[in-house]
């Protein structure tokens, strides 16, 4: 089946746009962009919203179009009683809160200190991501969530990442990347400290002391946390930065 025909009843002008964000949100995330101009589902929310209620009403909308009062709005999509429940109640009750996320990311939480855009983001793509495969479940009427999400994971199509893995093997896969920046990428494609000596197998890597003096070079201009025993290695904010910086720079 090509993927995007599972949401085929969906007019072109509602489909394409809907596939475009989800495209672009999943690209972002896989990419480490987490910044509120970067990863937002609020169009995200419009078009889904749009569909919900061509789906309720019997009939699509040639476009998404962005309610003045958007909480209201979806909730009296609570009255289309032929919609599945979950277009009826539970997608509506959620866009509110996905939209919440976008107008407010970035702003200070309890705490102060902590920057929201990596939880929020994650939210963001889980949201996103299951409203993909209720969208896809309901419409093309597929007999389980399984099989629903085997397609929202064909229809990302992601980009051939910087970082690939397969089990607990990583590899940068433009071998022109020099030995630093493939350090820092896959600490940072990493969600906790990696050991050095997977490090250096990742980069397949023979010269043990001149990678570690590499380490510590970053780890005195804060862009990587080098444990005392140099065993593991945790990417900093600054080391974040670059690779955000050194993705953008590629595309």
């Amino acid at each position: 089946m090509n993927p995007a025909s599972a949401l085929s009843r969906i007019p072109d002008g509602l489909r394409k746009p809907l596939l475009e964000e989800y495209r672009e949100i999943t690209k972002n995330y896989a990419e480490h962009r987490w910044k509120p101009s970067e990863l937002s589902g609020g169009h995200f929310c419009e078009i889904v919203y749009t569909i919900l209620d061509g789906y309720g009403s019997g009939t699509y909308a040639s476009k998404p179009s962005k309610p003045q009062d958007f909480p209201t709005a979806c909730r009296k999509l609570e009255a289309y009683k032929s919609s599945p429940r979950s277009f009826q109640i539970l997608i509506p009750r959620m866009l509110p809160a996905l939209y919440e996320v976008r107008n407010n990311r970035g702003v200070g939480h309890a705490g102060g200190d902590v920057d929201p855009n990596h939880m929020d983001a994650t939210l963001v793509m889980s949201m996103c991501n299951w409203i993909m495969a209720e969208l896809v479940r309901v419409l093309h009427a597929l007999p389980s969530t399984e099989a629903a999400q085997a397609i929202v994971d064909n229809l990302a199509e992601r980009r051939i990442p910087l970082v690939w893995q397969s089990g607990q093997t990583k590899r940068v896969l433009d071998s022109k990347v020099a030995l630093r920046d493939q350090i820092l990428l896959l600490v940072a494609s990493s969600p906790g400290p990696v050991s050095v000596a997977d490090l250096i197998s990742w980069c397949d890597y023979k010269n043990k002391t001149y990678f570690l003096k590499l380490l510590r070079a970053l780890h005195a201009t804060r862009m990587v946390e080098l444990s005392t025993a140099e065993e593991l290695v945790e990417i900093l904010p600054p080391g974040s930065k670059h690779v955000s910086d050194y993705i953008l720079a590629r595309t």
